[in-house]
């Protein structure tokens, strides 16, 4: 029994040796197996990770050459390096532009408080911050190229860049582009925001004055310091260099005052400038209104008519010189200007007589020297023309002896028996006197119409005596000025208008002034669209005709 009790002890021990060593086995396999899969993970991942190549090139460890794992280690330290260099780059330059941008902001900040940004003049903005000093110096620069003090010489009238005036709800325009309006009521947004803020920047101007200002503090009626709004606005003038940037010129008064204040700003493409702020006494500035004549007695009643409501019920600043050609008519000349005298008591005017062919600059020259008073600043007018009291106020803030000369554009009025044709008559000349573009157009090619000083007119040698009958004269004239040192101003206005009459171009003309005569009697006679209608108006007939014919035919049917 204890013989059979060991033998089964050593058959056990053997049985779970064999057991002990097919696990054994069995792990050994399985620890291998996982090793493989893992080395194959690894592997693919390496796989992914590599560069790209082209599309014809071999992947190394693939096709290629046999690649082993630190190549792969060391391709993925130089990708991050790479990746780490231009990171560290762009933190740099990020930093340097925040550098850059403090300073800039501290520059501005330390420059708040200045008022005062160079001596010729001061800078303006709502929230009073200025430019770095290079940049103003540029700035000053732009206005110092700009004809803003002084006049620049000009080749031509081509070469002149007109103003636009405006008021507070109006702007008179030169160039209309498709709207073909004459005056824009109401002004185009960004317009109207753009000469609002100019109109406060002069507010602010003047109600802040400066030392170097030409102005004075005035006190209201109680003691109080004089304060200007924009309803003290009176008119304004501004143009574009396109070089150089924009020049406004800003005049305010008070009702109860007789000066005005004078405001030049200039937008250098930059903040607004001030370039110079003054007060303008006009009160005693007569003007001496010269106009050469012949014939045409109805047309010097129609003038004279104006004449008295506007110089001597108003005004009362004016002289009068005619200069009248020839004998026919010049009795009735005599009799409207003694009866015009008679009634209202005025006396300023002249009458020469010029018994010769009519020559509009010698009529103008001959004026012009007849004044023996000395300084006077002379409107150059025809008998045609209708002007108002703003007008003549306008004349006397635009024209500066020995610096500045007055070239305002005249609305020039259509034929009314065009214009008004679906009327029984045409109204009143006072009720065609609208700015629209049916009843007439600006007349920008004309120069007769000007407002300068006697010294001036003398200095630049006045009209040119070569040129004989209609037109040219004018041109010859503004030329000069041009060619000289005068700043001149050129701009619509609107209380100035020209007044339709039939035109009559002579034979005798030369063909330059025949071409111009027949070009200014063409654009005086209606405008394009009643030009037009008169043109197919018996195309347009027998449509109205095929009409009524259709719609009686249907009628009957």
């Amino acid at each position: 029994m204890k013989k059979q009790l060991i033998l089964l002890g050593k058959y056990t021990l053997i049985r779970m040796s064999r057991r002990g060593s097919i696990l054994h086995t069995r792990t050994h396999w399985l620890l291998l197996g996982l090793a493989l899969l893992c080395s194959l993970v690894l592997f693919m991942y390496l796989l992914e990770c590599a560069p790209q190549t082209d599309g014809n090139a071999s992947l190394p460890g693939v096709v290629g050459e046999n690649y082993g794992k630190e190549y792969y280690q060391a391709l993925l330290q130089e990708q991050e390096e790479h990746y780490q260099t231009r990171a560290t780059s762009l933190k740099r330059q990020i930093a340097q532009l925040k550098q850059e941008l403090q300073e800039m902001s501290e520059k501005m900040k330390s420059l708040q408080e200045r008022k005062n940004i160079g001596a010729n003049g001061i800078g303006y903005q709502g929230n009073k911050e200025q430019a770095p000093s290079d940049l103003l110096e540029f700035l000053h620069s732009q206005i110092d190229k700009a004809e803003v003090s002084t006049g620049a010489k000009l080749p031509s009238e081509y070469g002149v860049i007109p103003f636009e005036s405006f008021t507070l709800m109006k702007v008179f325009q030169l160039e209309m582009g498709l709207t073909r309006h004459p005056e824009e009521k109401p002004v185009r947004k960004d317009k109207r925001d753009e000469l609002t803020d100019v109109i406060e920047a002069g507010l602010e101007v003047i109600n802040n004055p400066d030392e170097d200002d030409e102005q004075e503090d005035e006190e209201g009626p109680l003691g109080e310091k004089l304060i200007f709004n924009e309803n003290d606005f009176i008119e304004g003038y501004y143009r574009t260099e396109r070089d150089k940037g924009t020049q406004y010129e800003l005049f305010f008064k008070k009702a109860d005052l007789m000066e005005y204040r004078h405001v030049t700003l200039f937008r250098p493409f930059g903040p607004l400038m001030k370039v110079k702020s003054e007060m303008i006494d006009i009160t005693r500035s007569i003007i001496n209104i010269i106009v050469p004549l012949a014939e045409r007695t109805e047309a010097f009643a129609q003038f004279m008519q104006n004449f008295r409501d506007v110089c001597i019920h108003q005004d009362k600043r004016i002289h009068l010189t005619v200069v009248y050609f020839g004998k026919e008519g010049l009795s009735k000349v005599k009799s409207i200007l003694e009866s015009v005298a008679s009634e209202s008591n005025f006396h300023n005017y002249t009458l020469v007589s010029l018994n010769e062919e009519f020559n509009r600059g010698r009529g103008l020259n001959v004026g012009a020297r007849a004044w023996d008073k000395g300084e006077v600043l002379m409107f150059f007018c025809d008998v045609d023309i209708f002007f108002s009291a703003e007008f003549l106020n306008s004349c006397r803030l635009n024209a500066e002896p020995g610096k500045k000369v007055f070239y305002p554009v005249v609305f020039s009025l259509y034929n009314p028996a065009i214009v008004y044709a679906n009327q029984d008559a045409p109204p009143p000349v006072e009720q065609q006197l609208v700015h629209k573009k049916d009843s007439g157009f600006w007349r920008d090619f004309g120069f007769g119409m000007t407002c300068q000083y006697r010294s001036d007119f003398l200095t630049i040698g006045g009209f040119d005596m070569e040129v004989k009958g209609w037109g040219g004269e004018d041109v010859h004239l503004y030329r000069k000025y041009l060619h000289g040192d005068l700043i001149v101003i050129r701009t619509p206005v609107p209380g100035l208008f020209h007044l339709w009459h039939e035109k009559h171009c002579a034979d005798e003309l030369t063909p330059e002034q025949y071409r111009m005569c027949i070009q200014s009697k063409a654009m005086n006679e209606a405008s394009h669209s009643h030009l037009g209608m008169m043109v197919f108006r018996e195309e347009i007939e027998m449509h109205l005709h095929k009409q009524a014919y259709r719609t009686n035919s249907e009628a009957v049917g």
